[in-house]
């Protein structure tokens, strides 16, 4: 129901309705008294990430893994309309929620997440501890063992907390560092031969905004921060209309970056870096999967809706990159539930057998008759 676009248990009637398509539905009230008891469990949630954690692995096993492992850790803010245990005031004003998540980049995975009042700093060390350590659970044993892994975060990531906790479990991080007095002294008494053209996300020059990086690490006092720790940093030009900071100079806009990766290319660094910014689309599919909404009064009840947010959104990523090909791969929730979700078509049931017969017309039926192919296909390969 979440996965398609359900954002409260009145919405498990679309499903209950059709009975033919998705059997037995549970009633709202049971719905609601199995998430109280899970809730009203002492390791109830801890039992619903294991499971969810053996799901992981399954899908991981079919193929969905990305090229590198990347943590994307960042918070969000979501808006209570009534009143709710936890809720609180928002630093925008608001009033509501301030959840900490993070996602695997390269497959959308929702590895954690963990629901926190409105008025909870983004950059509260403890939080980002425990949702990292939650999102490091969800990976296999022997890919948190064996392969290297990257967290990336903003800078509300530059805590020194966090990157001890990383540094001490062999996890490699790249999180955006604040343009202090000093750092901004440093870059501006860089020479214009340390700076070099930045990449773009497919590793080519980035021409087209004069956008160029450098390395800070030697004028800069890193003793502070775990062994190993550089900063770079990139200047580019602002797009039309953007407004200017004191910390801008001569028309540029500056960003540092604070890593402990040792790669010498810090193009390729500083690209990959960017790459966090994808996490904000995970994020808003998140809430068009049922967390624009925290449903319940009770702060338990609503931590268990949110661990079956993210459930939902990992049931869509692994449907998409087991079943699906093409642009279909990477749509968004609105387009994918267009698409093929909500595709109008017609079940017959025959000698024991449900037939589910698709509009030859529908430019999408070919795609959605091979994603019902797939699984059998892939249990066989798996034997």
């Amino acid at each position: 129901m979440l996965a398609d676009g359900g954002d409260c248990l009145s919405d498990l009637g679309a499903l209950r309705e059709q009975q033919a398509l998705f059997g037995d539905v549970a009633s709202d009230a049971t719905a609601h008294r199995l998430i109280r008891q899970i809730a009203e469990l002492p390791d109830g949630l801890e039992r619903l990430r294991a499971a969810r954690a053996e799901a992981r692995s399954r899908a991981i096993r079919r193929g969905v893994r990305p090229r590198e492992w990347r943590i994307d850790l960042d918070a969000t803010l979501v808006d209570a309309h009534s009143e709710k245990e936890g809720a609180a005031a928002t630093f925008k004003h608001g009033f509501g929620f301030h959840p900490m998540l993070a996602y695997l980049d390269g497959t959308g995975d929702a590895l954690a997440g963990r629901l926190r009042p409105g008025n909870a700093n983004a950059n509260t060390a403890a939080d980002q501890i425990t949702v990292l350590a939650d999102a490091l659970e969800q990976l296999p044993r022997r890919i948190a063992a064996r392969e290297p892994v990257l967290l990336r975060a903003d800078s509300a990531g530059a805590t020194h907390e966090l990157l001890e906790f990383c540094h001490d479990g062999n996890i490699r991080f790249s999180v955006g560092l604040p343009l202090t007095e000093t750092v901004r002294a440093a870059i501006l008494a860089l020479p214009e031969t340390a700076w070099q053209t930045a990449l773009t996300q497919d590793g080519q020059p980035r021409d087209h905004d004069g956008a160029q990086v450098a390395e800070l690490t030697g004028l800069l006092d890193l003793s502070a921060w775990p062994a190993g720790s550089r900063v770079l940093v990139r200047r580019e030009q602002p797009h039309p209309g953007a407004q200017f900071s004191f910390t801008d100079h001569d028309g540029r806009r500056f960003q540092a970056i604070l890593t402990d990766q040792p790669d010498g290319d810090i193009a390729y660094l500083e690209a990959a870096h960017r790459g966090h910014a994808r996490v904000e689309d995970r994020i808003r599919a998140a809430k068009d999967t049922g967390l624009e909404n925290l449903p319940f009064s009770d702060f338990a009840l609503n931590e268990v809706w949110l661990e079956l947010v993210l459930l939902a959104q990992d049931l869509t990523a692994w449907a998409q990159r087991l079943l699906l090909a093409g642009e279909l791969v990477g749509a968004e929730p609105k387009r994918l539930r267009h698409r093929l979700l909500h595709t109008a078509a017609r079940l017959t049931l025959h000698a024991r057998h449900a037939i589910l017969h698709l509009p030859a017309r529908w430019p999408w039926a070919a795609a959605l008759a091979t994603a019902f192919s797939r699984p059998d296909a892939l249990a066989a390969a798996s034997r």
